[in-house]
């Protein structure tokens, strides 16, 4: 570790002095080698950096300060001998206080590592952590001289060493992936069956009783929202609330201490690491809902915990030196065009990849990434590093494809490799389901990979992310029950009344004990899942939608850490988990509904089949001129087993069975009559949402047979292969 000319450094506290030598500029962070520790922070602009020491996360004052006198192409580094794993460390970094021009350096502060691999804690809100006097009339270009130390958590020197028992990760192909998101803490907190002293944790993920949940329910990733280390805000802290989502970084590759069960001196890295194995000894992946657009320190008004302090103009976006770009909402964007930033992200990445195994990740806002000035563009930089990565571009991307931009809407707009959240799907599939106007043209689209969005440059259908709702929104039990957004926070019901939510409460809003209402809930629910999984593409389930979790019309319950967002166990609907684990099952048997290639819409080897065809009710075959119509609700597709034109692994080609599937989202039931005996001659049902059911042995009709489909429900018919000549 370049251990070269021992120099003393006299201590300005507590000890009289100490050895350290120069160490090296790679690789940033702290890094313990057995030995002792390397430090190396990068800052361009910077005229001084003390690495500061301390016994214990409530120390008043550090026990040693260390003036970095070594600098390599921006990076000040320093070797310390002798320090061990649990060592508590941060910076004070010096330079001009100039904020009109950018420059907010103040070495009063304590500095978080934005490569610190721990955490020890959580902020405690004081007037000390910003870099300006509260209250002065100068607001932000005051200067504060009060020490933020005792208020600040501190970085903490990690052991990297874990024993992953050989365990392999799942390397689940897009197209068989079904993703899980939801929230650590959420999921587990009120679980009985976790013992309590884990609940809330990442040891609570990886207790049996989630991952046997998770195995019986059948999906095969958890999308779990963020967690790096964030900043809850103070103006919610003073509400009596938080930042639950965790949408707030601070830390990039520190797994939060908030989730920890063993400790948060470094023990929270390893209580991450094991999540991770058990996840992957039971075949699921881990996804991380990560957040590189932003970082918890807010505008100029907001508070300076590291990155501000460090080098304000190498990472942020500014506009006239003073002020931030926010294309977040949050108040600043962090500049991806700078070489610090991308070696920032990409290190990060690489991190969770290599050290921590995780299995990809669901960007944050990423078409704030891809932004050059002012607009986006899907070749800039960060997307040319990531490509050719030989390390990330191997794992899954996923892209949440806007931000608040005039031109931040940018779904279809990503590059080759990557998925995206695909949020047309969504609307479209609330749309039909309440009996909005929409166009069959694009129900469509949207069930058969959208290639009308990523068709092209060799993306394929499992570039779609398909999802009904999402973290951010009614759960799916709300979308049925009302018709009015509500935001609670601090007791306060703020309605707004708008339809953002593209919702329908089946003609009562909220909870009622009306027979029927709670009836046609139900099935719309069924409605949805049974959409969701027989689309082509990837979809995505949330948490607690298999079996009705409600957040009682909250559908933005980012900052309630309470019973309105966590799981509750106790009320789970025994019939929807038991439909939704039947479907999903369904679903992985048959290679029909998840297919890597898209529809051709062309006769199969020259036999007059089509891979795909649309229905009338009368068993013909839909015109053009219907394709356009708002007012029809209901329509036939014919999927065909021998058309799904991709191989197995060892190159052998797949066939299914075929299925017939009757969508009726009319409000009265509807007769459809079964394709010509040349699509099937015997079809048995295998699914009906108006009666729950998920069977292969449903009762068989005849080809040409009339059927009655209730009003606002799903019938599936599967023609079985052993039946079909190939």
């Amino acid at each position: 570790m370049g251990k070269i000319a021992n120099k003393k450094v006299k201590d300005q506290s507590k000890l009289d002095n100490v050895i350290v030598y120069p160490g090296e500029p790679y690789p940033l962070g702290a890094t313990w080698d057995e030995e002792g520790v390397n430090f190396a922070l990068y800052s361009e602009s910077a005229t001084g950096v003390d690495l500061c020491l301390f016994d214990s996360p409530d120390s008043l004052a550090e026990n040693v300060k260390i003036e970095i006198r070594e600098v390599s192409h921006h990076v000040w580094h320093v070797y310390v001998p002798g320090l061990k794993p649990g060592q508590l460390y941060g910076y004070r970094v010096h330079g001009p206080f100039e904020p009109t021009v950018g420059l907010r350096f103040n070495p009063n502060k304590l500095l978080i590592d934005p490569y610190a691999k721990s955490i020890s804690g959580t902020i405690q809100w004081h007037d000390s952590l910003f870099g300006y006097n509260i209250g002065d009339p100068a607001e932000d270009l005051s200067f504060s001289e009060t020490d933020s130390s005792s208020y600040i958590p501190k970085s903490v020197v990690i052991d990297h060493r874990f024993d992953w028992e050989d365990v392999k990760a799942p390397e689940i192909p897009y197209h068989d992936t079904i993703i899980y998101e939801t929230h650590v803490k959420g999921f587990t907190n009120l679980n009985t069956e976790i013992p309590e002293e884990i609940r809330g944790t990442y040891a609570g993920m990886a207790h049996p009783a989630s991952i046997s949940y998770l195995k019986k329910l059948g999906v095969n990733a958890v999308e779990l929202m963020p967690v790096h280390h964030f900043v809850a805000d103070r103006h919610l802290k003073e509400r009596g609330l938080t930042n639950y989502w965790g949408y707030n970084s601070i830390g990039f590759f520190a797994p939060d201490a908030r989730y920890s069960s063993a400790g948060t001196h470094g023990e929270q890295v390893a209580e991450f690491k094991n999540m991770v194995k058990e996840m992957h000894r039971a075949g699921i992946e881990v996804i991380l809902d990560v957040v590189y657009n932003h970082t918890g320190e807010g505008n100029q008004m907001g508070p300076t915990l590291s990155f501000r302090g460090i080098d304000n103009m190498a990472y942020y976006r500014l506009m006239d030196g003073r002020y931030y770009m926010d294309y977040t909402g949050t108040g600043n964007t962090l500049n991806a065009r700078l070489p610090s930033v991308l070696r920032l992200i990409m290190d990060s990445l690489r991190y969770w990849i290599t050290e921590m195994h995780v299995d990809g990740f669901r960007f944050d806002l990423a078409s704030t990434l891809a932004r050059e000035l002012h607009a986006v563009d899907r070749l800039s930089a960060f997307f040319d590093i990531i490509h050719q990565d030989p390390v990330i571009s191997q794992v899954k991307l996923i892209a949440e494809p806007w931000d608040i931009g005039h031109d931040g809407y940018q779904v279809g707009k990503f590059p080759i490799g990557w998925a995206e959240w695909n949020g047309r799907y969504r609307d479209c599939m609330r749309d039909y389901w309440r009996g909005a106007d929409s166009m069959l043209a694009e129900f469509a689209e949207r069930f058969t990979g959208s290639s009308d969005l990523y068709k092209g440059e060799d993306r394929r259908p499992t570039a779609s992310i398909n999802f009904i709702t999402a973290h951010d929104g009614f759960t799916l039990n709300d979308l049925v029950s009302y018709n009015e957004k509500r935001n609670f926070e601090n007791g306060e019901d703020n309605n707004d009344g708008d339809d953002h939510n593209r919702s329908w409460n089946c003609g009562v809003e909220g909870p009622t004990d009306d027979p029927e209402i709670i009836a046609l809930r139900d099935k719309q629910k069924r409605n949805f899942l049974t959409t969701l999984f027989l689309s082509q593409g990837v979809p995505m389930l949330v948490a607690g939608d298999e079996w009705g979790r409600t957040q009682g019309g909250n559908n933005n319950a980012y900052c309630q850490d309470n019973e309105i967002s966590w799981l509750n166990w106790d009320k789970v609907d025994q019939k929807l988990l038991g439909f939704t684990q039947q479907l999903i099952a369904f679903v992985k048997k048959h290679p029909t509904f998840r297919r890597k290639h898209w529809f051709r819409g062309v006769p199969i080897k020259g036999k007059g089949l089509e891979d795909i065809a649309w229905f009338l009710p009368e068993g013909t075959e839909m015109p053009e001129e219907n394709w356009n119509h708002d007012y029809a609700k209901s329509l036939g597709v014919f999927l065909n087993g021998k058309g799904i034109r991709h191989v197995n692994p060892k190159g052998a080609p797949i066939y299914d069975d075929s299925f017939y599937m009757i969508f009726n989202a009319h409000y009265e039931p509807v007769t459809y009559t079964l394709p010509p005996e040349k699509y099937g001659s015997l079809w048995r049902k295998v699914i009906d949402t108006a009666d729950c059911c998920v069977s292969d042995d449903g009762q068989t009709i005849a080809a040409g047979t009339e059927v009655n489909v209730d009003s606002r429900s799903i019938v599936v018919f599967k023609h079985a292969l052993e039946e079909q000549k190939i």
